[in-house]
């Protein structure tokens, strides 16, 4: 598997939770009811919009992730990478953490918030609110950030989150459309596997990181060259 598509798995499996998270403001927007075809067009550029913001964020993510390989410090970065992947996932056994920590990210995005709602307000276009959404905190997507922090360079870096959204765009776009195949009973199953597949990933980042000449799993980082 290389990493564009682990990219697009994170952001599939990711959205079963980003459902719950920010499927009210995809069913908010307004659409073309009338027009079938339009209003899937409509709610499509919105889910594009938030894509666009996560490569913004992976450029930016990927500028500090090049300089690290670049010092050779590639090795430290997928170490720390999954460690704070294992600390994401120990917060959701918590729930006092976990809630504590989402009023404080309510209260930091709170001028967001309040742009989306004079957005939704004033009609603007969706891809200019699916841009904003996009900059919403989000566990997935700072998990996906940390997965990017690993790329080489900043190209790779903004590639990996924007496969990462659209990874997001069926379950979404679905979603946005009125569309409710997934039961809710499934929809908790897997919200509950997830933290256990993030665990995963993050005990891999940490084994990558150590050079212990295992292939694929473990394989030797050549510290002067970077990869492509």
């Amino acid at each position: 598997m290389n990493h564009l598509q682990l990219a697009f798995l994170i952001g599939l499996f990711g959205s079963f939770h980003c459902l719950g998270m920010c499927g009210p403001l995809a069913f908010a927007i307004p659409g073309n009811h009338e027009n079938k075809l339009q209003l899937i067009i409509q709610k499509f550029i919105y889910q594009i919009g938030r894509a666009t913001t996560y490569a913004l964020l992976g450029l930016l993510i990927g500028l500090l992730g090049q300089r690290l390989w670049i010092a050779g410090l590639q090795q430290k970065v997928s170490v720390v990478s999954g460690a704070v992947i294992l600390l994401f996932v120990a917060f959701r056994f918590f729930p006092w953490v976990r809630d504590k920590t989402a009023r404080l990210q309510n209260k930091a995005f709170s001028p967001i918030n309040k742009l989306i709602i004079k957005s939704l307000k004033y009609k603007s276009g969706h891809y200019f609110i699916g841009t904003l959404n996009g900059f919403l905190p989000c566990g997935f997507v700072y998990l996906a950030l940390a997965t990017a922090l690993n790329s080489s360079n900043a190209f790779q870096s903004s590639l990996f989150m924007f496969f990462f959204g659209l990874g997001t765009l069926p379950l979404m776009l679905l979603a946005s459309l009125g569309t409710s195949w997934i039961s809710i009973d499934l929809r908790n199953k897997l919200n509950n596997l997830m933290p256990w597949l993030m665990a995963v990933l993050g005990i891999w980042f940490i084994l990558r990181g150590m050079n212990l000449n295992i292939p694929y799993l473990s394989p030797v980082i050549n510290s002067e060259v970077i990869c492509q």
